[in-house]
């Protein structure tokens, strides 16, 4: 039967894969969006201009999360299989982002296939914090395509792995520390030291998820129309000079894959980055950004995979005999 052979914690990671490519996100009440109304009340009252209160900042909230996390795993495990299959799935499935963020990202195509910049413009934000009033419609393009990029490792490759090897206290930990990233761990004048603790965690929690995003971005770029020869050495001769250790990776993989040149000037709302190039092909086209979202399909589908397979041969205890 499908449990015995994955195990409860494989099984629940392959069913909230499906109903996350199914269903997406929900519309209202997304446990995410709860835990960011928490962070902001907390920011409120314990909010200071220094590194130690970011620290206990990020400290509280995910150990909170954490915690929660691993007695409702313990309790759903004395439930038996079938319950801890049912709380992996639902956890995974909140944790995911990679269905919607192909769908937003194929929505920015057809704004910009039909020259409706002020409704991509618009649109921008659900992908990423960059100033979309500075962008011309190559930009939003380009930004687009980096945004499905490295999301594609936040928001789907990430959450999988870290449920295959940490259980539910590991994929929801790892959304509280990408979401409070999210929030606060940012270079402006307000969180640039406040901030600091949010953005390295996440640093480290990505760095596997980012390579093996890379791995696959190169291994899915035939079925794309790339060569993964060209992946591999965008990573190899890009990705270090980008800002993030862990960006850089995947967007230079994408880069690669698809064979366009990403980077140059990123605008913020706080600041301007001007980013090395990732890639030595052409600026990334509409069509591209199209072929971007498959490449970001093709890659969850195989880190949905390898992370079933992890699930059923590492989780203690969770796999019974046929």
């Amino acid at each position: 039967m499908f449990v015995p052979r994955l195990g409860p914690r494989g099984a629940g990671i392959a069913l909230g894969f499906l109903v996350d490519v199914a269903v997406g996100d929900p519309r209202r009440r997304h446990p995410v969006a709860g835990f960011g109304r928490v962070a902001g009340a907390l920011e409120r009252r314990g909010y200071r201009d220094a590194r130690a209160a970011g620290v206990r900042h990020v400290g509280i909230l995910i150990g909170a999360l954490a915690g929660a996390a691993a007695l409702t795993e313990r309790g759903a495990a004395r439930l038996g299989p079938t319950a801890t299959t049912a709380a992996t799935a639902a956890a995974t499935w909140a944790a995911l982002g990679g269905a919607t963020l192909g769908n937003v990202g194929l929505v920015m195509a057809e704004l910009l296939e039909t020259g409706d910049q002020r409704g991509a413009r618009a649109l921008l934000p659900s992908l990423c914090g960059r100033d979309p009033a500075q962008l011309d419609a190559d930009g939003l393009t380009r930004a687009a395509v980096e945004s499905v990029a490295e999301n594609t490792s936040d928001a789907a490759v990430a959450p999988l792995l870290w449920a295959a090897v940490g259980g539910l206290p590991g994929v929801l930990g790892y959304r509280g520390i990408n979401t409070l990233d999210a929030m606060v761990g940012h270079r402006s004048p307000r969180y640039a030291r406040f901030g600091w603790a949010a953005a390295r965690l996440d640093d480290v929690v990505n760095y596997l998820p980012a390579r093996l995003s890379g791995l696959l971005a190169a291994a899915c770029a035939p079925l794309v129309g790339g060569s993964a020869t060209a992946a591999t050495a965008a990573w190899r001769d890009d990705a270090a000079r980008h800002p993030s250790p862990n960006a850089g990776v995947v967007e230079a993989g994408f880069a690669g894959a698809l064979g366009v040149r990403l980077g140059g000037p990123t605008a913020y709302r706080h600041e301007l980055q001007i980013r090395p190039s990732l890639g030595a092909g052409p600026d990334p086209t509409v069509a591209d950004l199209r072929r971007a979202v498959r490449l970001s399909r093709a890659v969850q589908a195989g880190a949905a995979a390898l992370a079933v397979l992890l699930a059923a041969a590492v989780a203690p205890g969770q796999r019974r005999r046929p």
